[in-house]
C-alpha cells in the first residue's frame, strides 16, 4: 500500500502502521466518473493517495456549478461528515485518474480520540480547509472575475498555497471557471487579454506565466481599480 509520501502518515509508529494496512482498503477511479452518489460518506473516510477529485455544488435551476475544493495528494475527506455525523449536500467528480485510501469513518473517529498525532494533522487540516472557504466566500462577494482568475494565476506558482500550487496543470478551461464561480468564455475572454499584454502563453490544457512582474502588476491595478 503506497501512502508513505501522504503527509499525514510520515513518521508515524509501528502500531498506527499496522492500524492503517488492517483498516484501509484501496480504491480507484477513473477520470470523470462521479463518486460517492450512495452515501458512502456517511461510512467511509477517504484519503487521496494520487490524481485529482473535485467537491462542488450545483444550482439544480440553471445548472451552474462552483467547485468547493480539488483534492490532490494527502487531502482528505469528507472531514465535516467525520465531526458530525450528518450527511454533507455536496457532489464528486474524478478530474484524474485516482487512487484513495478508504477507511471506516468510525475508525477515523477512534483515531481522533486516541492517536495524537493523527488528531493533531487532522485539526490542522480542517483549520486550513477553514481559511481556504473564507478566502473563496470573500473572492466571491468582493472580487470580479478578471480579479479572481489573476489572483488564481498568482497562486498557482506560490509554493506557499497549499489549495492552489500546480492546480492549474492539466485542468480544463471549463473546470478553471467553475473554481472562480464563472463560465468557461468568460475565463477565455480574460486569458485573451492577459495574452495580448504578453502576460501568458497558452497552450491547451496548460497557462505559462511569462512575465510575473506583469502580472502583479496587473492584479493590483484590478484590485485597486
Amino acid at each position: 500500500m503506497k501512502y508513505y509520501n501522504v503527509e499525514i502518515f510520515k513518521q508515524i509508529d509501528q502500531s498506527f502502521e499496522q492500524e492503517v494496512i488492517e483498516h484501509g482498503k484501496l480504491v480507484s477511479f477513473k477520470k470523470k466518473d462521479m463518486p460517492f452518489l450512495n452515501n458512502e460518506l456517511l461510512s467511509y473516510f477517504y484519503v487521496v493517495l494520487k490524481g485529482k477529485i473535485k467537491t462542488y455544488q450545483m444550482n439544480l435551476d440553471n445548472a451552474k456549478e462552483q467547485t468547493l475544493f480539488i483534492y490532490r495528494q494527502g487531502d482528505m475527506f469528507d472531514t465535516i461528515i467525520v465531526l458530525d455525523g450528518k450527511a454533507h449536500d455536496v457532489l464528486y467528480e474524478v478530474l484524474e485518474n485516482c487512487d484513495l485510501l478508504e477507511f471506516p469513518i468510525e475508525k477515523v473517529r477512534e483515531w481522533l480520540r486516541t492517536n495524537e498525532q493523527f488528531n493533531r494533522h487532522f485539526s490542522l487540516y480542517i483549520a486550513s480547509q477553514l481559511r481556504h472557504t473564507e478566502e473563496l466566500a470573500s473572492d466571491l462577494s468582493l472580487y470580479s472575475t478578471s480579479e479572481r482568475l489573476s489572483k488564481l494565476l498568482l497562486q498557482n506558482i506560490d509554493p506557499n498555497n497549499k489549495y492552489h500550487f500546480q492546480l492549474l496543470e492539466n485542468l480544463s478551461k471549463t473546470e478553471i471557471a467553475k473554481l472562480i464561480g464563472t463560465i468557461r468564455h468568460v475565463v477565455e475572454r480574460h486569458l485573451k487579454e492577459l495574452e495580448k499584454d504578453d502576460i501568458i502563453e497558452k497552450s491547451r490544457k496548460n497557462i505559462f506565466i511569462k512575465d510575473i512582474e506583469k502580472l502583479l502588476e496587473h492584479t493590483k491595478k484590478l484590485l485597486l481599480a
